[in-house]
Order: C-alpha cells, then sequence, then structure tokens
C-alpha cells in the first residue's frame, strides 16, 4: 500500500524517556510511566495499560468554585505505563517547561495536560471583580514540570515593558508576576471595538515585567467558561477546563 499518508512525518515519534512530547504540531503524545494529568475528553488514542481516572470538584477540592458558579472543573488522571494521544479541536499546542523559579498564569479553556510534579491551582484575576463574564480564575502554575497548552492559531509572545491591553478571550498565559486590571473599552476610547464573540465591552491590563501570550481567536471560552464559549461546550468555570 502506497500513500504520502504513511510518510515520516506522519508515523508514530519514538522516545527513549517518559514524558509530554509533540507528535506533531496540532496532537500529543504523552509517553507514560507513572501519573500525568489532562484535560478530560482530550484522549484521541493509546497503546499500552494505562488507567483514566476522572477527578471532577469533589476528587479535587481546589478546582471547586461553588460559591460562584456551582460548578466543578472535571480533569482525569492518566496512570500507568503506555503511550497516550491528546488534542483539542485542531488546535496548536504548544510545550511549556517551568523550572521552579517561575510562574505562570494560563486560561482554563488553553490547558491541555501537565505532568504531577507541578503545582497548580485557581485564583481570581486580580483586578477582575464582578465586572464581566469573561471570567474571574484561571490557573496559577508553579514548580517543575512540563504543561501542554494549546493556541487557537499561531500565537503572538508580547515582551510587556509598558502598559499592555489585550482581549480576555484571546489571553493564552502569562507570566503570574504581572499586575492586571479589566477595564470598560470606553473607559479606553475603544467603544464595541473589544470582545467581538460575546459582544462584552471589556479588555485586560498587564503592567509590571514579563510576557503575556495572545492567540489570534476570540473562539476560547475565556477566563470563567461563560458567554459564546458555553455554547460551543465549553461550560463551567474556566472555559470549561479538561472538559465536561
Amino acid at each position: 500500500m502506497r500513500s504520502e499518508l504513511f510518510s515520516a512525518d506522519n508515523l508514530e515519534k519514538e522516545s527513549a524517556q517518559p514524558g509530554l512530547r509533540l507528535q506533531n504540531s496540532k496532537m500529543l503524545k504523552v509517553e507514560l510511566s507513572g501519573e500525568v494529568m489532562a484535560r478530560r475528553g482530550a484522549m484521541v488514542a493509546y497503546q499500552g495499560q494505562v488507567q483514566f481516572q476522572a477527578l471532577g470538584a469533589g476528587g479535587v477540592g481546589k478546582w471547586l468554585k461553588s460559591k460562584v458558579t456551582g460548578e466543578g472543573v472535571p480533569i482525569m488522571k492518566m496512570t500507568g505505563r503506555g503511550d497516550v494521544f491528546l488534542a483539542n479541536e485542531a488546535q496548536d499546542i504548544y510545550l511549556i517547561d517551568l523550572e521552579g523559579t517561575d510562574a505562570l498564569s494560563i486560561n482554563g479553556a488553553n490547558v491541555l495536560a501537565f505532568e504531577s510534579t507541578l503545582q497548580y491551582d485557581i485564583k481570581f484575576v486580580q483586578g477582575m471583580g464582578m465586572l464581566s463574564s469573561a471570567g474571574l480564575f484561571n490557573c496559577v502554575f508553579t514548580g517543575t514540570g512540563r504543561i501542554a497548552i494549546t493556541s487557537d492559531g499561531t500565537p503572538v509572545v508580547i515582551q510587556v515593558d509598558q502598559p499592555t491591553y489585550a482581549d480576555p478571550q484571546a489571553a493564552i498565559c502569562w507570566s503570574a508576576s504581572l499586575q492586571t486590571g479589566y477595564h470598560r473599552a470606553d473607559q479606553l476610547g475603544l467603544g464595541t471595538l473589544i470582545g467581538r464573540t460575546t459582544g462584552e465591552a471589556f479588555t485586560m491590563s498587564f503592567a509590571g515585567q514579563g510576557f503575556v501570550v495572545v492567540q489570534p481567536s476570540e473562539k476560547s471560552a475565556g477566563l470563567g467558561g461563560h458567554g459564546g464559549g458555553q455554547q460551543a461546550g465549553g461550560g463551567g468555570v474556566l472555559g470549561g477546563l479538561l472538559g465536561n
């Protein structure tokens, strides 16, 4: 049988070391030897002896924000030995290695998988208050380990060395040391030019020293999983982080 489908670019990539690696730009391969956390429902194929355990709000208390939404955020724990392939709506995937000296704040809708050596928590986004249904929480990761995030298209990494603004649904992640805030677009002279997807008139600000990563799309459910993202199946806190 002959086909370009069977070219070397499409064959499964092998590695001698376990961990998170890119199979291609839109698919993550987890060479599992132990435990990895992943977005529930993101598995597209696997081989070997792998157990999948769904962890809802009752199983992982730190994901529970019932006082705000009454909903938990289900994730899954993958344990065993084998190869697991993960993807999310053919979005681009990027790997980030945290080295113990930095912290990363990530829009929950853009988290695909992460190593269990990382510490993580859900925190209020500074300056958010109750201004917008774009969201209230973000995932903050610290420690040492690798995390895989998704982007709806090729993102831009903006160095924050002056006041910086972004649509809250387009901001994927940023340095946790940055000061964040939310502003009505009309206060910045933008009128209704912000929040094209949901019709929200808010923009997010970043100050300090660090970076913010912005995707070229507002399809993400945003920080809180409301509005257009929820209609698309995100649902729940954090833009349906780790699925339903």
